[in-house]
């Protein structure tokens, strides 16, 4: 039995951990002010990498790592590109050209796509409650964007924080489908597919953007991301999870949805009018409805609809 003290200890952790992934984004857009998007995930998630990996070689997966057979390789192998060198790319990349709070909004629908894509590679069939917040969120976002009136840089911010939804939805299927199986440790799976996306994402910032000179401050921003924000926030993260239920975490991560901006007006000096700010609230709870099965109240009144 899991006691009241240690449950809302856990409570306080997850967001204490949603907080400060939520900070993520203002160092980030501070730090894109000198340091190209690319080189600059690149360098994130490497250091996060270097970090994570002790731990996984001093624990006891280290007969997990060695287990691991050519074609589970094969499969860490698509997943870090398509989560790390892709989805990351494109966030940095976005963050380049639009506001935090439009990136976090296209963001959002990342739960979305995944539902979308799991009924073809999962055979896993939304219910009809969560079909109501997909069409929920997707009236967020036209509340949001209109009357559609972007630049031509924005627009291109768009496509490419699209392109990382399409390709984090395509990593939360695979590492679904990876995880699922049980035979590898949740641990050795992440830092075995960071260390490889990471590493491919730096090498792709320096060939394309280079190295630039970074100064003490981004360096310390860096730091913090990749030590803070990244390795002790995924430990921290995990540790919640022996307590919170599914839907507890997927409620208290929705909250990233609200903090972003709040941040963003205020260190960033961005500007959400009353109708984004309706737009993100929609978009919200359609995610939130999306990413929770159907409460069993609602299943009930469903079903002697149905027998009627």
């Amino acid at each position: 039995m899991i006691r009241k003290g240690s449950h809302l200890r856990a409570v306080v952790q997850a967001l204490f951990v949603v907080f400060l992934w939520a900070t993520s984004w203002v160092f980030i857009k501070i730090g894109l002010e000198e340091i190209p998007a690319l080189t600059f995930a690149g360098l994130r998630y490497t250091l996060a990498f270097i970090c994570l990996l002790p731990v996984v070689l001093l624990s006891r997966q280290l007969s997990s790592l060695r287990s691991i057979s050519r074609p589970t390789w094969g499969r860490l192998l698509i997943l870090g590109l398509l989560f790390y060198t892709v989805t990351q790319g494109a966030v940095f990349v976005a963050l380049a050209y639009l506001p935090a709070v439009t990136v976090n909004l296209v963001w959002s629908f990342s739960s979305v796509t995944v539902a979308l894509m799991g009924i073809v590679w999962l055979a896993e069939r939304p219910t009809r409650f969560q079909w109501f917040g997909v069409g929920l969120a997707t009236l967020g976002v036209v509340i949001y964007f209109y009357p559609v009136a972007l630049p031509t840089s924005q627009l291109f911010g768009v496509l490419v924080a699209a392109l990382g939804v399409l390709a984090n939805a395509g990593a939360s299927i695979l590492g679904r489908d990876v995880n699922r199986k049980g035979d590898i440790h949740p641990l050795v799976v992440t830092v075995v597919s960071m260390g490889i996306g990471s590493i491919a994402l730096l090498a792709a910032g320096i060939a394309v953007q280079g190295l630039p000179n970074i100064g003490m401050r981004s360096w310390a921003i860096i730091a913090w991301l990749a030590v803070v924000n990244t390795a002790f926030t995924f430990t921290l993260w995990n540790h919640t999870l022996r307590t919170l239920s599914a839907t507890e975490s997927t409620i208290i991560n929705g909250t990233m949805l609200i903090w972003i901006p709040v941040l963003a007006v205020v260190f960033l000096h961005e500007w959400v009018t009353a109708k984004e700010v309706f737009g993100l609230a929609v978009v919200g709870v359609g995610t939130l409805i999306v990413q929770m099965r159907q409460p069993r109240i609602l299943a009930r009144l469903l079903r002697r609809r149905s027998v009627r």
